[in-house]
Protein backbone atom coordinates (compact mmCIF):
# COMPACT_ATOMS: atom_id res chain seq x y z
CA UNK A 1 0.00 0.00 0.00
CA UNK A 2 1.55 3.36 -1.04
CA UNK A 3 2.21 5.97 1.60
CA UNK A 4 -0.19 8.89 1.70
CA UNK A 5 1.11 12.12 0.26
CA UNK A 6 1.10 14.99 2.70
CA UNK A 7 -1.55 17.57 1.88
CA UNK A 8 -0.17 20.75 0.43
CA UNK A 9 -0.97 23.53 2.81
CA UNK A 10 -2.46 26.61 1.19
CA UNK A 11 -0.11 29.55 0.85
CA UNK A 12 -0.03 32.04 3.69
CA UNK A 13 -1.92 35.26 3.13
CA UNK A 14 0.28 37.15 5.60
CA UNK A 15 1.05 40.57 4.15
CA UNK A 16 -1.88 40.40 1.71
CA UNK A 17 -5.17 42.23 1.60
CA UNK A 18 -8.62 40.72 1.84
CA UNK A 19 -11.37 42.72 0.18
CA UNK A 20 -14.91 41.75 1.10
CA UNK A 21 -16.86 40.47 -1.86
CA UNK A 22 -19.69 42.84 -2.88
CA UNK A 23 -22.05 40.03 -1.82
CA UNK A 24 -20.68 39.95 1.75
CA UNK A 25 -23.63 40.43 4.08
CA UNK A 26 -21.82 40.31 7.43
CA UNK A 27 -22.08 43.93 8.65
CA UNK A 28 -18.74 43.54 10.45
CA UNK A 29 -17.00 43.11 7.11
CA UNK A 30 -19.23 44.57 4.40
CA UNK A 31 -16.99 46.43 1.94
CA UNK A 32 -14.00 46.07 4.22
CA UNK A 33 -10.30 45.87 3.43
CA UNK A 34 -8.38 43.70 5.88
CA UNK A 35 -4.59 43.67 6.09
CA UNK A 36 -3.56 40.12 6.98
CA UNK A 37 -0.90 40.46 9.67
CA UNK A 38 -0.66 36.70 10.24
CA UNK A 39 -2.17 33.63 8.58
CA UNK A 40 -1.81 29.90 8.32
CA UNK A 41 -4.52 27.34 7.66
CA UNK A 42 -3.86 25.35 10.83
CA UNK A 43 -3.69 28.13 13.42
CA UNK A 44 -5.93 30.73 11.82
CA UNK A 45 -5.55 34.35 10.83
CA UNK A 46 -5.28 37.83 12.31
CA UNK A 47 -5.55 41.26 10.76
CA UNK A 48 -6.95 44.77 10.89
CA UNK A 49 -9.67 46.46 8.86
CA UNK A 50 -7.98 49.43 7.19
CA UNK A 51 -10.97 51.34 5.88
CA UNK A 52 -13.17 51.92 8.93
CA UNK A 53 -11.90 55.16 10.46
CA UNK A 54 -13.64 56.24 13.63
CA UNK A 55 -14.21 59.89 14.37
CA UNK A 56 -11.70 59.69 17.18
CA UNK A 57 -8.02 60.22 17.78
CA UNK A 58 -5.90 58.27 20.27
CA UNK A 59 -6.07 61.16 22.78
CA UNK A 60 -9.88 60.80 22.82
CA UNK A 61 -9.53 57.22 24.03
CA UNK A 62 -6.55 57.73 26.35
CA UNK A 63 -7.17 61.22 27.78
CA UNK A 64 -5.08 60.71 30.93
CA UNK A 65 -1.85 59.76 29.16
CA UNK A 66 0.93 61.94 27.82
CA UNK A 67 0.98 60.84 24.22
CA UNK A 68 2.74 63.57 22.28
CA UNK A 69 2.20 63.15 18.53
CA UNK A 70 0.52 59.78 19.13
CA UNK A 71 -2.48 61.62 20.60
CA UNK A 72 -3.35 62.91 17.12
CA UNK A 73 -3.23 59.49 15.44
CA UNK A 74 -6.46 58.32 13.76
CA UNK A 75 -8.29 55.40 15.35
CA UNK A 76 -9.89 52.70 13.18
CA UNK A 77 -12.33 49.87 13.87
CA UNK A 78 -9.92 46.96 13.40
CA UNK A 79 -12.54 44.24 13.55
CA UNK A 80 -15.22 42.63 15.67
CA UNK A 81 -12.90 40.80 18.11
CA UNK A 82 -11.77 42.41 21.40
CA UNK A 83 -13.42 45.76 20.71
CA UNK A 84 -12.69 46.80 24.29
CA UNK A 85 -8.98 47.07 23.50
CA UNK A 86 -6.92 49.69 21.68
CA UNK A 87 -3.88 48.43 19.78
CA UNK A 88 -1.25 50.28 17.78
CA UNK A 89 0.22 49.21 14.46
CA UNK A 90 2.78 50.83 12.17
CA UNK A 91 2.43 50.45 8.41
CA UNK A 92 5.33 51.01 6.04
CA UNK A 93 5.66 50.46 2.28
CA UNK A 94 8.88 48.73 1.20
CA UNK A 95 9.55 50.09 -2.30
CA UNK A 96 12.30 47.60 -3.11
CA UNK A 97 10.27 44.51 -2.19
CA UNK A 98 6.92 46.06 -3.09
CA UNK A 99 5.39 44.89 0.18
CA UNK A 100 3.47 46.47 3.01
CA UNK A 101 5.02 45.85 6.38
CA UNK A 102 2.81 45.99 9.45
CA UNK A 103 4.26 45.96 12.94
CA UNK A 104 1.48 45.05 15.36
CA UNK A 105 0.99 45.14 19.12
CA UNK A 106 3.15 48.25 19.56
CA UNK A 107 3.52 49.85 22.96
CA UNK A 108 2.96 53.60 23.29
CA UNK A 109 6.75 54.10 23.23
CA UNK A 110 7.14 51.87 20.14
CA UNK A 111 4.29 53.70 18.37
CA UNK A 112 5.93 57.06 19.14
CA UNK A 113 9.23 55.73 17.78
CA UNK A 114 7.54 54.50 14.58
CA UNK A 115 5.89 57.91 14.16
CA UNK A 116 9.29 59.60 14.51
CA UNK A 117 10.58 57.37 11.69
CA UNK A 118 7.75 58.52 9.41
CA UNK A 119 5.73 55.31 9.51
CA UNK A 120 1.95 55.38 9.18
CA UNK A 121 0.86 54.62 12.76
CA UNK A 122 -2.77 53.80 13.45
CA UNK A 123 -4.80 52.96 16.48
CA UNK A 124 -7.20 50.02 16.15
CA UNK A 125 -10.17 49.21 18.33
CA UNK A 126 -10.57 45.46 17.99
CA UNK A 127 -9.14 43.17 15.36
CA UNK A 128 -10.24 40.64 12.77
CA UNK A 129 -9.57 37.02 13.60
CA UNK A 130 -10.31 33.57 12.20
CA UNK A 131 -9.78 30.16 13.78
CA UNK A 132 -7.88 27.44 11.91
CA UNK A 133 -9.59 26.64 8.60
CA UNK A 134 -12.30 29.28 9.03
CA UNK A 135 -10.83 31.78 6.57
CA UNK A 136 -10.15 29.01 4.05
CA UNK A 137 -13.85 28.08 4.18
CA UNK A 138 -14.83 31.71 3.60
CA UNK A 139 -12.42 31.89 0.67
CA UNK A 140 -13.98 28.77 -0.87
CA UNK A 141 -17.38 30.49 -0.62
CA UNK A 142 -15.84 33.49 -2.40
CA UNK A 143 -16.64 35.82 0.48
CA UNK A 144 -13.24 37.48 0.02
CA UNK A 145 -11.11 38.75 -2.83
CA UNK A 146 -7.40 38.36 -2.11
CA UNK A 147 -4.80 40.70 -3.53
CA UNK A 148 -1.29 41.87 -2.86
CA UNK A 149 -0.84 44.99 -0.79
CA UNK A 150 -0.39 48.22 -2.71
CA UNK A 151 0.97 51.68 -1.82
CA UNK A 152 -2.61 52.92 -2.30
CA UNK A 153 -3.33 51.59 1.21
CA UNK A 154 -1.19 54.42 2.59
CA UNK A 155 -1.89 57.10 0.00
CA UNK A 156 -5.68 56.98 -0.49
CA UNK A 157 -7.06 60.38 0.47
CA UNK A 158 -10.07 59.04 2.39
CA UNK A 159 -9.50 55.65 4.08
CA UNK A 160 -13.26 54.94 4.02
CA UNK A 161 -13.02 54.85 0.19
CA UNK A 162 -10.15 52.33 0.13
CA UNK A 163 -12.31 49.32 -0.83
CA UNK A 164 -13.53 50.93 -4.07
CA UNK A 165 -10.16 52.50 -4.85
CA UNK A 166 -8.37 49.14 -4.56
CA UNK A 167 -10.95 47.34 -6.72
CA UNK A 168 -10.66 50.03 -9.40
CA UNK A 169 -6.86 49.67 -9.28
CA UNK A 170 -7.14 45.90 -9.84
CA UNK A 171 -8.52 46.09 -13.39
CA UNK A 172 -11.72 46.30 -15.46
CA UNK A 173 -13.71 43.41 -13.92
CA UNK A 174 -12.99 44.64 -10.41
CA UNK A 175 -13.75 48.21 -11.44
CA UNK A 176 -17.29 47.06 -12.26
CA UNK A 177 -17.52 45.39 -8.83
CA UNK A 178 -16.51 48.66 -7.16
CA UNK A 179 -19.55 50.35 -8.72
CA UNK A 180 -22.11 47.79 -7.48
CA UNK A 181 -24.46 49.57 -5.05
CA UNK A 182 -24.43 48.34 -1.46
CA UNK A 183 -28.14 47.56 -1.62
CA UNK A 184 -28.94 46.42 -5.15
CA UNK A 185 -32.61 46.21 -4.17
CA UNK A 186 -32.73 50.02 -4.07
CA UNK A 187 -31.82 50.32 -7.78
Amino acid sequence: MPAEKPHDSPPSLSGSLLLASPAMRDPNFSRSVVFMAAHNAKDGAFGYILNRPLEQRVADLLPDQKLGALGEVQVFMGGPVATDKLAFAALQWNKRRRTLRCQTHLSVADALQALSLGHDVRGFVGYSGWSGGQLESELELRSWITTTARPLVLTVEKPAQLWGALLEDMGPVYKVMAKIPEDVGLN
